[in-house]
């Protein structure tokens, strides 16, 4: 059992807690995530990691209330425990994998939306903790969504708040915010990390191949064994299919097909949409291991 010690409402509906997992809090990487189930008629949650401590053995993560899963397990209180916690799972962000030479020689930008806040803060503290500057921008459509704006000012030489009404920071969406660091501030960039909705990442991508600036993108469509059996996070990646779960989640934002992967998205959700994938993709279908049903 995995203990909940500590439970805190952000905004809008998005929860975080800390949860006891020493053994996943040991192992854990920037960028992975973990598969909780809290029972055993529960559902298996995917969730990003938003920070962990090896020292203290506990791995925080921060949830929306989207269904009857996730609003149940808001209902949790500290002292309570998840049945299951499986991590870390996926692989680690790249930039975890570059030497300290490598990573001097790069001015990075992470572009972060909605409950896409949680897991750059990882990668933002990781780098911070190397001595790498990184700049940041939380982009919402209001003021009162933002969250863990006090967490990012503590790991990011720079942050940059947008929303699209104007109510805090910069007004325009992260795009915008793009725009005016680049093309108005002469900001130069070489690597842009976009983690947020589909949509926002679809946008942030086109714009960055358009200024020529490399981007990553942590992926996030539905899962359900989290380990590239069951095909549900199939995606089309230049001229590869491959499996957010085990190949991702992060993956080159410029060769994603985010119209597919968001259709899919949709589909996959009833059994007539599953078959008709299922007709579509043919063997391509399944899961990575490539012999599934």
């Amino acid at each position: 059992m995995f203990k909940i010690l500590k439970k805190e409402y952000l905004a809008n509906n998005i929860w975080l807690m800390d949860i006891e997992a020493p053994r996943v809090a040991k192992s854990c990487k920037p960028g992975q995530f973990v598969i909780v189930k809290m029972d055993e008629k529960g559902e298996r949650i995917p969730l990003t990691v938003c920070d962990y401590d090896a020292a203290k053995g506990t791995v925080t993560i921060v949830f929306q209330i989207v269904g009857a899963s996730t609003k149940r397990m808001a209902e949790y209180e500290p002292g309570q425990s998840f049945m299951d916690f499986a991590g870390p799972l996926g692989c680690a962000s790249e930039l975890t994998e570059m030497t300290e030479e490598e990573l001097k020689k790069e001015s990075i930008l992470f572009v972060c939306g909605g409950v896409g806040t949680a897991p750059v803060y990882p990668q933002a503290k990781w780098m911070k903790e190397h001595g790498i500057d990184v700049d940041v921008i939380i982009g919402a459509r209001t003021k009162d969504i933002i969250i863990l704006e006090k967490e990012m000012k503590k790991v990011a030489a720079n942050l940059y708040i947008a929303t699209d009404d104007g109510s805090y920071g910069f007004k325009g969406n992260g795009c915008d915010q793009i725009n005016e660091l680049v093309k108005n501030q002469g900001k130069k960039y070489t690597r842009v990390v976009a983690i947020g909705p589909m949509v926002m990442m679809k946008f942030v991508s086109l714009l960055t191949k358009e200024l020529g600036i490399p981007t990553i993108v942590s992926m996030n469509p539905i899962m359900v064994d989290g380990t590239g059996m069951c095909g549900a996070c199939r995606l089309q990646v230049g001229n590869e299919i491959k499996f957010a779960c085990v190949d991702g989640p992060e993956f080159d934002g410029h060769l994603v097909d985010f119209d597919q992967a968001m259709r899919r998205q949709v589909m996959y959700k009833t059994e007539e949409g599953r078959a008709m994938l299922r007709l579509e993709e043919g063997d391509t279908h399944s899961g990575g291991c490539g012999n599934c049903n």
